[in-house]
């Protein structure tokens, strides 16, 4: 069992099992293979999600959603890292639809734990189908989350990652991700900053 003190989820916030998979799942294995991180994988592959309605039933219950649903598998998985990747596909300049609702449920979570979230350690990775395909929004829709939560966003510094990895995907799925050295490069830049901070964070670092 990895007992290491960076504990990675990654999320894929896509419907299929195609660039955005791909992109995440690369960074696991990046940060396992190079920084020794545990990690944890989470997909929207399948999963049924529900919509937050504003009920106000975890707020004023503090069990949880009142919906149960496959974000029952995500929230022990979002409680157990220390370090997040959300990655998304670029729809409409914008994150998926997928991944609003997982981190509008995040509201039940914070009302049952109120400091749950407080100092993880967050970066994006968004995948268009264009090379500048809204990207960097998309990406600053998840550094918007990460500091709204208490938790600490990170991209993967100047020159070419300033706010988390962008790639490009031609459309071409998981291939078109492998075949962006520029986008995986910046994945790599992303994850070294994550568990750099992570470490810190967690007292484990330089």
């Amino acid at each position: 069992m990895n007992d290491s003190p960076i504990r990675v989820l990654g999320v894929s916030a896509s419907s299929r099992r195609k660039a955005t998979d791909s992109a995440v799942r690369y960074a696991l294995e990046y940060a396992a293979e190079k920084h020794g991180a545990a990690v944890e994988y989470f997909t929207a592959h399948r999963k049924t999600i529900g919509f937050c309605v504003h009920c106000d039933a975890c707020v004023r219950k503090k069990q949880g959603c009142a919906f149960k649903d496959d974000m029952e598998e995500l929230y022990p998985k979002m409680m157990w890292a220390n370090a997040w990747i959300l990655g998304t596909p670029v729809y409409q300049g914008q994150i998926s639809g997928q991944l609003k609702a997982m981190l509008d449920r995040c509201r039940a979570l914070v009302a049952s734990h109120p400091q749950v979230l407080r100092d993880k350690v967050g970066a994006g990775i968004a995948v268009g189908g264009d090379r500048s395909g809204g990207q960097e929004p998309t990406l600053r829709s998840i550094q918007d989350f990460y500091i709204i939560n208490e938790m600490l966003p990170v991209g993967g510094g100047a020159f070419g990652a300033n706010l988390g990895a962008a790639v490009w995907s031609r459309d071409k799925g998981a291939a078109g991700v492998q075949a962006d050295e520029e986008g995986l490069a910046a994945i790599r830049r992303v994850v070294d900053m994550l568990v750099r901070v992570t470490g810190l964070v967690a007292g484990a670092g330089p």
